[in-house]
């Protein structure tokens, strides 16, 4: 009971607390001082600290906390100190020297002893010889081995010893732990009840087969994967109980077929396009080999477009699929008017590494007028394409990552007007100080391979500029300009962010940033930015509103309110 009592402690060591106000240490600090602190707080706040039997209770407290992170040759020196109605008791303490580890046994039997993952556990958070005493250390092992064992399939695990004892006298402890998993479950067979996809479709996307070992992981990974598809309202993956089981766990999913169509509609604004409408028509399933069609709609006045996809999964549902495009576009923006009209046939693949490759073969027309240039022109662009991204979750992550490095290639040996090879890349980090402090990081470029920029049409030239390039400076306002100073779009582009943010108040957010780059054709003139701005981690993603100046242009010019809403990276 002693050692239980000491473990609650230490397990609360690292929690700052503030010391109780009619209480004064002295003599300690660091986790010492922490976990006398936070026992003491626990008191009533009004006490008779002139009473023998009080003092006498928080000395064996004090004395309890101490034990509990190593420190039992404690010597306490009560006084009473300030004027009576202001009136403190002071401790002086001598914490004295630490219990060491002077042997350490964790040893694992049955058959998680040629596991690789518990050896693992007990080398990185086992306690090691010369360590100080620490009971909630000692706990900490044990519960990590409880949890490892249920995470991996030993549901028949447990301690055959666990003891921590101590020769305060000799400044030493001594740790023994055995712990016998017993024997390790497998899966057994799976079901599926409720789906009106195919059996076969819904097996490709098992991370596992039956006779494997349990791994709980695994089921939360299948979940993630069944709910990516988007073909059910509801999914339940249960298994059976593992004391009805002999050591095979038949596993059971339980899934309700989404709506056959799904609308949305929405109204936005972002001071690059302006006030938008949005309209979604989506059929996430379309027949029972899981076949979808997604359509949507963007109105605003700058920019409508319209687009619509097929998509058709492989047998790998999860890892590889077809998807036909087909999108009309026009933009009346700057010095740009054009219609574009793109049919695109794309497969992608879910590589072992986590990323996304995709081939495609893509059909533009695009009519335009660009500045005093004007003219048609008819690609056909085959191209790849590597993608990857991730983030720890929620409106506003505390890490996430993004690559993308694509290119496309036209030549008129297959039907196009002109020959170009054009590279795109991005990429973007997301990291943090502290729960309070994010920053972000990201760059973008590309690049036009060709003789002259006027061949290509506006949808492939770069400009920069905007809420998520150069902020400071408007919608794609930054490129080379013609003999009437008209833009004309650029071969090369390259901007940075750097952004730092800190946590007002729950979920909103100040940020300050400095940006960078540019859009050229044959010299680069660097252009900046830089602001403060508000951010809010709302239900529907993060909503960011900045105020930035452009270092680069005439000052009547400089001052930009950029508004978006939507993904950081």
């Amino acid at each position: 009971m002693l050692y239980r009592t000491l473990a609650i402690l230490a397990l609360l060591a690292a929690s700052a607390a503030a010391a109780h106000p009619q209480i004064e240490l002295k003599g300690v600090s660091g986790p010492l001082a922490d976990n006398i602190e936070l026992y003491l707080d626990r008191l009533p706040a009004k006490n008779n600290l002139g009473s023998r039997r009080f003092q006498n209770k928080v000395m064996e407290d004090v004395k309890l906390a101490g034990r509990a992170v190593g420190y039992y040759r404690m010597a306490i020196e009560p006084s009473l100190v300030g004027k009576e109605k202001k009136q403190k008791l002071r401790l002086t303490i001598k914490p004295g020297e630490a219990l060491r580890l002077k042997s350490v046994k964790v040893e694992i039997l049955g058959e998680a002893s040629t596991d690789p993952e518990f050896a693992k556990l007990v080398k990185q958070v086992g306690p090691k010889v010369n360590h100080r005493v620490h009971h909630g250390r000692y706990e900490e092992i044990k519960n990590q081995l409880n949890s490892l064992a249920l995470r991996r399939g030993y549901f028949q695990a447990k301690f055959v010893k666990q003891e921590l004892s101590v020769a305060p006298r000799l400044l030493q402890g001594f740790i023994h732990i055995q712990f016998d998993s017993g024997p390790r479950y497998h899966f057994g067979e799976v079901a599926f009840e409720g789906s009106q996809i195919r059996d076969e479709r819904l097996r490709s996307m098992l991370p596992f087969k039956p006779g494997e070992p349990y791994l709980s992981s695994q089921l939360g990974e299948l979940n993630q994967r069944l709910a990516e598809t988007n073909w059910f309202r509801s999914i339940d993956v249960t298994v059976d109980e593992p004391e009805n089981a002999e050591q095979q766990l038949a596993v059971k999913i339980k899934v309700e077929p989404q709506i056959r169509n799904t609308v949305e509609t929405g109204v936005g604004y972002s001071t690059d396009l302006g006030p938008r409408i949005k309209l979604n028509w989506n059929k996430p399933w379309l027949n029972d080999r899981g076949h979808s069609l997604n359509s949507k709609m963007a109105l605003s006045g700058p920019e409508q477009t319209v687009e619509a996809g097929y998509k058709w999964p492989k047998k790998n549902v999860s890892e590889d699929f077809y998807k036909l495009n087909f999108g009309i576009k026009n933009k009346d923006l700057e010095d740009t008017r054009s219609q574009e009209y793109n049919t695109s046939l794309e497969r992608h693949w879910l590589l072992d590494d986590a990323w996304y490759r995709t081939a495609s073969v893509r059909w533009l027309y695009e009519d335009y007028v660009q500045g005093t240039d004007s003219g048609s022109a008819n690609l056909i662009m085959p191209g790849i394409s590597f993608s990857r991204s991730w983030d720890s979750g929620g409106s506003m992550p505390s890490e996430a990552t993004r690559y993308l490095i694509g290119t496309e290639v036209s030549d008129p040996a297959w039907g196009s007007d002109s020959s170009f090879v054009r590279l795109r890349s991005r990429v973007g980090w997301i990291g943090s100080f502290s729960d309070d402090q994010r920053y972000l990081v990201r760059f973008d470029a590309g690049a036009v391979l060709m003789e002259a920029i006027t061949e290509l049409p506006p949808s492939l030239r770069f400009f920069a500029g905007g809420d998520n390039s150069i902020r400071g400076y408007s919608y794609e306002s930054i490129s080379p300009v013609d003999t009437e100073g008209s833009l004309i779009g650029a071969r090369y582009m390259a901007t940075a962010a750097l952004e730092y943010q800190h946590r007002v108040s729950g979920n909103w957010w100040a940020a300050a940033f400095f940006d960078a780059g540019s859009a050229w054709n044959d010299k680069a003139d660097i252009y900046r930015g830089v602001g403060l701005g508000v951010r809010w981690a709302s239900p529907v993603g993060p909503i960011r509103i900045d105020v930035a100046w452009g270092l680069d242009v005439p000052s009547d010019q400089a001052l930009q309110l950029h508004f978006s809403l939507g993904p950081e990276l």
